[in-house]
């Protein structure tokens, strides 16, 4: 049996998801976990089926993936965010998403912004970190009429912080309104949030000295100080480039006391993906902190080139940052590896079969639709489909401790026959178990079979399926 190919190298990080694209991330620390939230990039193609560059003008979902290590991810597969058929029915486009929660009435409730292309922002809420969402005002929070915000080139692009009084504050715009303005665009606003977070506490107001401004708003309390950050545009010449100290697409920082400014500049800290990867494009970021350290994370082209297209789509990338010795963002670089894991997997408790470290030749699917029913849920709890001979997960650092487990549980559903070999360190490593399962039916069975190697420590675990017409929907050591 053929494996498949795995589109990321065996040990690297990056990109975080390889079974879909997903673009500008925004990353939302909760309950030990960080949720990226990302533009649903599919690939355009033509009536022959060749791959066409990357429009933007088709997107209108959400992805959503979590991890507690930063290294496994869980899929939470997308939100219907915009369009006929998704929540905010009024826009036609859903970029570049940006997350928050709060505490309000007793309950946390989570909310999403996102742009209209570049005509707008939208917000959606949800009593959940996955959804379902829903749009509590229907209609933009954020559009042309609202005040000061008619001349933005491209008002789109959101950014969201919640300070420690729990006042909360939208950074948003972008674009060179003529070629005369690169220097100083002038496009970039900020404004405070109401207490429910779907409305506006006062008018959009411009962000003074934002230089060469083109997109991507990021916003980041560090201690006393807030950093406002953002892309550069593509404007600058070679003397551009020398006085101001910082390069074309680069993402840069600017400082304040205050979450409204006024914000002085401060330096670059992320070089365009070009820099690194050798395909530019677009740079788009979010800064987070989790489990005391500072991360970044940022798209790139690097999974398109390894599926051999180029049409520009974009999946997510996170890297080590760190804190500068000013105490704000360090400088930080692009990497395949990406960030180190933090945290170990325990294989003891239930972990979703889509929870991945790297991945070939599957694809995911609402449990909610195992048996075909429910077409329109699209996120949530996640199963594995598309299963055949040859494809394979695996996860990273899953800790077995000093005890060596006896049997390995194995839950499935769907019209088939599978076999699964559980392998260890790689795809090819040593077989420590074999599942046989034949499902009929779309109810969740559990299958189990002997471990037949000792398994001590932290060890890298992969599934190995052979076979078809069955969903993996989890596993469990024992």
């Amino acid at each position: 049996m053929q494996l498949e190919k795995a589109l990321k190298k065996i040990g690297d990080h990056n990109p975080c998801m390889t079974w879909r694209f997903g673009a500008d991330p925004w990353a939302l620390v909760y309950d030990g976990r960080v949720y990226l939230y990302m533009t649903a990039d599919s690939i355009e193609k033509d009536d022959e089926g060749n791959v066409l560059t990357n429009t933007y003008s088709k997107i209108n979902r959400l992805n959503v993936i979590s991890s507690a290590d930063l290294v496994n991810w869980t899929d939470h597969g997308y939100i219907k965010a915009a369009g006929s058929d998704g929540e905010a029915k009024w826009g036609g486009n859903s970029w570049a998403p940006a997350a928050a929660y709060k505490k309000i009435d007793g309950k946390d409730k989570f909310f999403l912004y996102f742009a209209n292309s570049g005509n707008g922002i939208a917000v959606l809420e949800a009593d959940s970190p996955t959804g379902p969402f829903r749009d509590p005002i229907g209609k933009a929070l954020i559009s042309r009429d609202t005040p000061n915000c008619d001349s933005v080139t491209w008002l789109f692009d959101p950014a969201v912080l919640t300070d420690d009084d729990g006042n909360s504050y939208l950074y948003v715009g972008g674009g060179v309104p003529s070629p005369d303005k690169a220097s100083d665009p002038g496009t970039a606003r900020m404004v405070k949030l109401g207490d429910d977070m779907i409305s506006l506490d006062g008018d959009p107001m411009p962000i003074e000295g934002v230089r060469f401004l083109f997109e991507d708003s990021g916003i980041n309390r560090i201690g006393d100080k807030y950093y406002y950050s953002y892309c550069s545009n593509f404007s600058m010449t070679e003397d551009d480039v020398k006085e101001q100290g910082f390069e074309n697409g680069e993402i840069i920082t600017m400082e304040s006391d205050k979450p409204l400014g006024p914000f002085k500049f401060r330096k670059g800290v992320l070089k365009n993906p070009g820099a690194f990867f050798g395909q530019g494009g677009n740079n788009h970021h979010c800064m987070f902190e989790f489990k005391g350290k500072f991360y970044v994370a940022y798209h790139a082209r690097i999974l398109e080139e390894a599926m051999g297209i180029d049409g520009g789509y974009r999946s997510t990338n996170i890297d080590f940052m760190g804190i500068d010795s000013d105490g704000g963002p360090a400088v930080a670089k692009g990497t395949r590896g990406g960030a180190e894991q933090v945290g170990r997997l325990d294989p003891y408790s239930r972990v979703s079969a889509v929870t991945m470290g790297n991945a070939a030749g599957i694809e995911t699917i609402s449990l909610a639709d195992k048996d075909g029913n429910a077409p329109d849920v699209t996120s949530g709890e996640m199963i594995l489909t598309g299963i055949h001979s040859g494809s394979w997960t695996g996860v990273v650092g899953a800790d077995f401790g000093d005890r060596s487990p006896s049997e390995i549980v194995y839950e499935a559903c769907g019209n088939g026959r599978m076999s699964v070999s559980v392998r260890c360190g790689s795809p090819e490593g040593e077989e420590i178990a074999r599942l046989d399962i034949e499902s009929s039916g779309s109810d969740i069975r559990e299958f189990a079979a002997p471990v037949t190697a000792g398994i001590l420590g932290v060890k890298d675990i992969y599934f190995i399926f052979d076979g078809e017409g069955v969903s993996a929907v989890s596993w469990m050591f024992r």
